[in-house]
Formats: structure tokens, C-alpha cells, sequence
């Protein structure tokens, strides 16, 4: 069940959702607006110009309040909020259509899972032929949330747990890798 703006701002006076800053406009009817954050993280060159799964991707990070993301380029952002969810319900993360159709790409996966708490890390591509200026603190997707059947048994407390700023890709820590080591 997707859960309305009564019901979300219940939770959020309740303290069993937590979103910090948040102010009331962004509480719209079935969801959060979400707001960009002010750290900007990209793959860093690899010497041999290849990234693999199995070891640790460098990263350029940047605190600017505006980024321009040039045509084709892709960035890692940061929402300005920090979530926490319970462990009955799990979000969604949906760009805005305006930016959508001036050609810049929003994702995270697309997934939130219950129990996660810390900013989410966005991933922005460029798909315009012209650079697009970004500015820390305007609304860039929102935050639905749906509402399980009942309590994760296994709540999200995975490696990104806590995660603050723009946060790379920690792939290289896959239960995968390690059998293979």
C-alpha cells in the first residue's frame, strides 16, 4: 500500500519515520519531495581505464553548492535529507519529470529497504547535448513509500548503512568476491 500525506506526516510525528530536514511543502499527496544535497563523487581514472567488481573504485568528491554535469557525464549526488525506515516499509526513489525532460537521468537503484537510515546516493546522467547546472537544495525526485505486510525479517544493514554524502559503489564487498578470494 502506498501511504498518503496523513499518513506519512502521522509517522513523522510519531518518530517512526524519520527524515531530517524536512519542510511541510515537501510532503506531497502519496509521497516526499527530495532535495539535492551539496556532494558530487566520480569514478577517479583508473590507470589501466578499466573498473572491475572485485576491488575498490576510486572516487572524486566535491562540496560545491552548484555542479554542472556535463553532456554524457555521469555523477554520483547526494540527497540533503537523512532517512531512517522502519522495518515494515520500504521506498521509492522517482525523478522529477521537468528534469527528466531536460534530459538529466535520476536513479538510486530505484529501491529503499526497510530499516535503511542515511542519505540516499543518487546516480545522475546527462542525456542532453547542453551541460545542466545542479544546485545543492533544490527538489530533484521524491520518496514513495509503500507499506509491508508486516516487519522485515532481515532489515536492511548492509554496507551502506549510515551512508552520508555522494557514497560509491562497494560492489568489491559482494559476498561473491569473497568466496573467490
Amino acid at each position: 500500500m502506498i501511504l498518503s500525506d496523513k499518513t506519512i506526516m502521522k509517522l513523522l510525528s510519531e518518530k517512526i519515520l524519520r527524515i531530517e530536514p524536512l519542510t511541510n511543502e515537501q510532503i506531497q499527496p502519496a509521497s516526499v519531495d527530495i532535495r539535492l544535497g551539496n556532494t558530487f563523487s566520480v569514478v577517479d581514472d583508473s590507470p589501466t581505464g578499466i573498473i572491475t567488481l572485485e576491488k575498490k573504485i576510486e572516487y572524486k568528491t566535491i562540496t560545491a553548492d552548484t555542479y554542472l554535469i556535463m553532456p554524457g557525464q555521469f555523477v554520483l549526488a547526494t540527497t540533503m535529507e537523512y532517512f531512517e525506515l522502519p522495518n515494515n516499509m520500504t521506498a521509492f526513489v522517482e525523478g522529477r519529470s521537468s528534469l527528466g525532460r531536460m534530459g538529466l537521468f535520476i536513479q538510486n537503484a530505484g529501491w529503499v529497504d526497510p530499516g535503511f537510515k542515511g542519505e540516499i546516493t543518487l546516480e545522475l546522467y546527462n542525456a542532453n547535448r547542453c551541460a545542466i547546472e545542479l544546485r545543492a537544495g533544490r527538489r530533484i525526485g521524491q520518496l514513495v513509500f509503500a507499506e509491508m505486510d508486516a516487519d522485515a525479517l532481515n532489515p536492511y544493514n548492509g554496507k551502506y548503512q549510515g551512508q552520508t554524502g555522494a557514497t560509491g559503489s562497494k560492489v568489491y564487498k559482494d559476498a561473491e568476491n569473497k568466496q573467490a578470494d
